[in-house]
């Protein structure tokens, strides 16, 4: 990468990184708090509140794109941090669990991913596009890593009303980011993208990306692994309390335990795959691990040991699988629509993040906790059967893929 790139690449990763760190912060500790708020009792309106800011994005992310085609990339990217920051003060204010689900819809919809996607294709050269890419793939495992990790520690510090409030603080800081730190898209790595064309090309381009089956199964990756992720931890900070004996406020040891060994884990089997061109090997075998994670926790594990055995082998196949996939996409998506396919895939992640929470919240209001992991391993067993047509892999660094 030149400076330029690398400079582009960094900042708008860490934009991106930085509202979801905002959207993740809530998830280690909101479930045990809402308890004490009207309408905290009720595990399906918490799981609404927790994950109705991906239904708000899945609505805006193809809407926030193509306006940043017309407008520029900058100026949709501060549009929607002014309305993450008023969400995030909105839920900050909220006396109740339905303020916090209006907040939580206010902030998903400053739906910037595809923007900020899109401004990285921008902004990098063909060979070096899937090195961006992958840097923002993994700016959301390394943001929910360290949501998990910060958030019971800043919660017991400031409380979750200061939880929202930073996220907004943060969210105007970015702004600034945006204006005077993120380069310019340099004029010849314009955006490519659907309106880019003529109306019937674009119109040609978008049914012909949504269509393609390699594509088509890693955007059904991304839903899953989102909505998995939503749906555990509808589960797993009550049970942490509840089955583990462990308070809110020391959660984040766990966490960061747990954490920082699963990257130290992750690190060997991606740059294997990279390198000798097994990533069909690795993406495969850390899906069929969440799925066995996904299982284990049905059987309700009781005690510190087993449950951060569990939680270790998720952080490890959910890292992996997060800097995989928009790689992945970006490598398989045709170079004239990849703003199509990143629009798509970012909305399919909006809308996993959704689901996740509302159905996991639903099911564990029915059903209890271990049926919401049992649904958990059934959708990543259908995404592992998907996944495993996938007709184009990376071959050994350095190659192409066909």
């Amino acid at each position: 990468m030149t400076a330029r790139e690398l400079r582009s690449s960094v900042t708008l990763a860490s934009l991106f990184a930085l509202r979801m760190f905002g959207l993740f912060l809530i998830l280690p500790v909101f479930a045990v708090h809402a308890r004490g708020l009207p309408g905290g009792q009720s595990a399906a309106l918490v799981g609404l509140a927790m994950g109705v800011y991906g239904l708000t994005q899945a609505m805006l992310h193809l809407p926030f794109g193509i306006a940043s085609d017309r407008l520029g990339r900058k100026p949709v990217i501060v549009a929607g941090l002014v309305l993450f920051a008023l969400g995030s003060f909105i839920a900050a204010g909220a006396s109740s669990v339905w303020g916090v689900v209006i907040g939580r819809a206010v902030q998903g919809a400053g739906a910037i991913s595809a923007a900020i996607t899109a401004f990285v294709a921008d902004s990098t050269r063909e060979s070096q596009r899937t090195k961006a890419m992958a840097m923002v793939g993994g700016s959301i495992g390394v943001t929910f890593a360290v949501s998990l990790v910060a958030a019971p520690a800043l919660y017991a510090w400031i409380g979750m009303s200061g939880l929202f409030e930073l996220t907004g603080v943060l969210a105007l800081l970015a702004i600034l980011v945006t204006l005077f730190v993120v380069p310019s898209a340099p004029t010849e790595h314009e955006a490519v993208s659907p309106v880019a064309a003529s109306s019937s090309q674009a119109r040609s381009r978008l049914i012909d990306v949504a269509t393609e089956p390699d594509l088509l199964r890693l955007n059904l990756g991304i839903f899953v692994l989102h909505c998995v992720q939503m749906s555990m931890f509808v589960v797993v900070p009550r049970w942490l309390v509840e089955r583990v004996g462990l308070p809110l406020a020391e959660h984040w040891k766990l966490y960061l335990g747990v954490v920082v060994a699963s990257f130290a884990i992750m690190l060997w089997p991606l740059m294997w795959g990279e390198r000798r061109g097994h990533m069909r090997v690795v993406f495969l075998s850390a899906v069929a691990l969440l799925a066995v994670v996904a299982v284990s926790f049905t059987a309700q594990p009781v005690g510190l040991v087993p449950m951060a055995g569990l939680l270790l082998a998720f952080f490890t196949g959910f890292n992996i699988l997060e800097a995989s996939l928009p790689s992945l996409v970006s490598r398989i998506a045709p170079p004239d629509a990849k703003g199509a396919a990143l629009g798509i895939y970012n909305t399919m992640q909006a809308l996993g993040l959704f689901t996740g929470g509302a159905l996991g919240g639903w099911v564990q209001s029915r059903w209890g906790g271990a049926a919401v992991f049992a649904m958990c391993a059934g959708l990543l067993v259908v995404w592992l059967a998907a996944a495993a047509g996938l007709r184009r892999w990376p071959a050994a660094r350095g190659a192409r893929v066909g």
